[in-house]
């Protein structure tokens, strides 16, 4: 029997973790969870392919439908790293925009730092912002060719959605995803280099 999850009305990263929760209840299925937004639809369609699952999405009334088939047809085959492969790159935390103390020196700091990152020998593998760092992911960005380059490149640029809601900037996102806690704190704790600028 289908089970279905209604995460509408929560707030991140209640529908993730719903989603993860019915997920770990079921070797085999198909679960349906029920969104009203569009961040949450993004990060719980992400983490079920994380998690090797196929993902259907239908708009329906004004709120999504996500149908998530799990089970042994739908699990991705996981990378093999060959030898001699080089790692894969850093995940770096950015939570403000500004490095340091001095206001007006610190964002020039910060701007530097983030055009550097495109020069970098080893490119970050993801790069989240968070707090007043989301203010590099949105329209009028000063480092916007520089992040979009990056991502262009492979990069994988997160914006959390509770600090972009808090700064009425979700609708001005013009570079990468939305996020969530529960999918930054995953991307932490799963990394094998952690940089917080």
């Amino acid at each position: 029997m289908d089970r279905v999850v209604d995460a509408r009305g929560l707030a991140c990263p209640q529908p993730v973790l719903m989603t993860k929760e019915a997920l770990e209840a079921v070797e085999e299925g198909i679960i349906t969870v029920l969104v009203d937004n569009v961040a949450s639809r993004e990060n719980v369609k992400r983490f079920a392919q994380r998690m090797g699952c196929t993902v259907e999405v239908v708009e329906k009334d004004g709120a999504f439908e996500l149908r998530i088939v799990r089970g042994f047809t739908c699990e991705l085959p996981q990378a093999r790293e060959e030898p001699g492969e080089a790692q894969e790159g850093p995940v770096i935390l950015i939570t403000s925009d500004k490095l340091g103390e001095e206001d007006e020196l610190g964002r020039l700091l910060m701007k530097g730092f983030v055009s550097t990152l495109r020069e970098a020998t080893r490119r970050p593998s993801k790069i989240l912002f968070m707090n007043t760092g989301v203010f590099f992911t949105v329209e009028g960005s000063p480092v916007l060719e520089v992040l979009c380059e990056l991502e262009n490149k492979g990069v994988e640029i997160y914006s959390c959605g509770t600090c972009l809601d808090y700064f009425d900037l979700k609708d001005k996102l013009a570079v990468g995803h939305i996020t969530n806690m529960y999918d930054t704190v995953e991307n932490l704790t799963g990394a094998g280099l952690v940089v917080k600028v």
